[in-house]
């Protein structure tokens, strides 16, 4: 794959309105060193053609040799990419970005939350995978629940993760002292930032919503983000968080166990009885990241690497590109007819054993041969590719769980190569609602993941199986999708995505366009996205692309999907890595916003 020559070198930092500490060094090619900027017009002079049926390149990439981040928010990236240049290396930085972004991005970004952080050493060592997911707290029993309970409540909200994830990974791999990470996010919180539209949009939206504004629950929510004068947040606003900079404060000072005891282990128990909520200190002590192998498999030439469970995502794209291997897809276009059809074809055989099979491994044995060839050999056979298979001659339907599609992703490469995937979650946008008082952060609505109703069989789409009961410590099941992709023992891509379920079919999307397709990284990220979750059976197509699906909707009808056109799908904040030049290409998702910043050797 190469560089487009139409490429646009502007830093996407500099359209969003934040306040970063220095200014960019990268907004132009004029002020990229001349030894770099020449290394930069060698790889845009091999020009790469788009096809008439692939998207045009709607975000900017930014281009740059030493270092890149790219995440949903200017202010973070640009920490990041501070990180990188005093020294710190991709870990570092990414423990710095997620600090950041639960300051900048509240709706995903977060202390309060869990996830998983996917790391690929450029020295050999096998990739591992930090897995913060959070647990059901002691008291949880498998039927807690009523199965129309709402999750935006104290009782919905699982054991966070997120700061003990981040020390285990800044212990195995970081290089700067924790307090040096701690101290932009802290400084943001204290001193403000300037919001964004995208930020102004979501704290506006969750404000405006009934229940937010009637219930007492939510006062805190209110109290903390109420706009500056008092009717609705807008661009250029500052927004300050007094009591999240203490709760920061602290763990600079004490290190990231002052999350799990002392003062901030106090308020978030104290919020869960003022609440109901089932949360203790004993829960919070005994919370435990675990350091995972990732999942590793090979599509063609290329090395994929991902998350194992309780992620699914890992083994769920494994496997359907395992499936797809055995087509020759590149002999159509991205958006034939036929391709779709495939696609959808794997995506629902990988969604159907992500439901049988799949939840927190130590609870429940997970199958090997989910990721064998000759596994997917057999379930590629059973796609015929004049007819969709309806989703119940595959099995019976059984309760599932919906995911929300608001989580953050955010990749990070530095100058050894040193690769970081790293997507985190509340849940829900903005979680639970519930910001615990005195502390300034927000609390997740994780629990709402497992299954609820054991055993209940559901065609509309909700999965939940006896694999992802409820257990107390338990991981509930996720789709978190941080991904890696190596090509002759080299990063080439990192990628991952919010959405929720969706996200498996965003992240399995933005392989094939790269390393499939051979998109250049703008155009793979810009690409329309589509999605089949097994159950409901129904192929989702992003709204809006009608030029670039043509008549391939009619096709897929007359072949027997259901088609549904929907709104925005994912946001895939991704970095390439040119083979030839080592180059890192970062491009943010303009669908939901994002910065993609890059660090120069020679900057002055």
């Amino acid at each position: 794959m190469q560089l487009q020559a139409s490429t646009d070198l502007t830093c996407l930092s500099g359209r969003h309105a934040g306040q970063p500490s220095r200014p960019l060094r990268d907004r132009s090619l004029g002020a990229v060193p001349w030894a770099f900027a020449i290394l930069v017009l060698g790889c845009l002079l091999l020009v790469g053609t788009v096809t008439a049926s692939q998207a045009q390149p709607q975000g900017r990439a930014v281009l740059a040799d030493a270092g890149m981040v790219v995440s949903a928010s200017a202010p973070a990236s640009q920490v990041g990419a501070d990180v990188l240049r005093d020294g710190g290396n991709a870990v570092d930085a990414a423990v710095a970005v997620a600090l950041a972004l639960a300051v900048t991005w509240p709706e995903a970004g977060n202390l309060g939350g869990g996830g998983f952080m996917l790391v690929c050493p450029p020295d050999g060592r096998p990739p591992i995978c930090v897995d913060y997911r959070e647990t059901a707290p002691a008291a949880a029993t498998a039927d807690m629940y009523a199965p129309d309970e709402s999750t935006l409540t104290h009782r919905a909200v699982g054991v966070p993760g997120t700061v003990r994830g981040l020390a285990v990974a800044h212990a195995q791999y970081g290089r700067l002292s924790w307090a040096r990470l701690v101290q932009p996010a802290e400084q943001l919180a204290r001193h403000g930032f300037l919001v964004d539209h995208h930020l102004a949009a979501s704290i506006h939206g969750v404000l405006e919503r009934k229940e937010t504004q009637s219930d007492e629950r939510f006062a805190e929510l209110r109290r903390v983000f109420e706009p500056p004068d008092g009717q609705r947040w807008a661009a250029g606003q500052r927004l300050v968080q007094p009591d999240l900079a203490e709760t920061l404060q602290r763990l600079a000072d004490g290190g990231p166990g002052a999350f799990y005891s002392g003062l901030t282990a106090e308020l978030i128990e104290a919020e869960m009885v003022r609440g109901g909520g089932l949360i203790t200190r004993a829960d919070l002590a005994s919370y435990e990241a675990r350091l995972r192998d990732a999942i590793q498999g090979q599509y063609r030439q290329y090395e994929i690497v991902g998350p194992p469970p309780p992620s699914s995502g890992g083994i769920a794209v494994v496997q359907a590109l395992n499936i797809l291997e055995t087509f020759d897809l590149s002999s159509q276009s991205r958006f034939s007819v036929r391709n779709l059809h495939l696609i959808a074809e794997a995506q629902r055989r990988a969604f159907r054993d992500r439901a049988l099979h799949l939840g927190d491994p130590d609870f429940v044995p997970i199958p090997t041969h989910l990721i064998d060839k000759q596994y997917a050999r057999e379930l590629a056979a059973s796609i015929q590719v004049d007819r969709a298979t309806p989703s119940l001659e595959l099995a019976e339907p059984f309760e599932m769980v919906e995911e929300s599609p608001e989580t953050t992703h955010f990749s990070i490469i530095d100058a050894d190569g040193l690769a970081v995937a790293n997507t985190y979650t509340l849940e829900a946008s903005w979680g639970s609602r519930i910001v615990v008082t005195g502390a300034g952060f927000v609390l997740n609505n994780e629990m709402g993941d497992f299954n609820w109703v054991p055993g209940r069989t559901d065609q509309q789409g909700r999965i939940g199986t006896p694999p992802n009961v409820i257990a107390p410590r338990k991981r509930m099941l996720s789709s978190m999708t941080p991904m890696i992709v190596k090509q002759d023992d080299r990063v080439l891509l990192i990628t991952g995505s919010p959405g929720g379920r969706t996200i498996i079919s965003t992240v399995l999307q933005m392989v094939l366009n790269v390393v499939e397709f051979q998109m250049d990284l703008p155009t793979a990220v810009a690409a329309p996205r589509q999605h089949h979750a097994w159950f409901p059976d129904r192929f989702d197509l992003e709204r809006g692309q009608d030029a670039v699906y043509g008549e391939a909707i009619a096709g897929l009808e007359d072949l027997g999907h259901v088609v549904r056109q929907t709104r925005q799908q994912g946001s895939a904040h991704s970095i390439w890595v040119d083979p030839q030049s080592g180059v890192y290409v970062g491009v943010a998702d303009e669908r939901r916003g994002g910065a993609a910043v890059g660090v120069h050797s020679a900057e002055d």
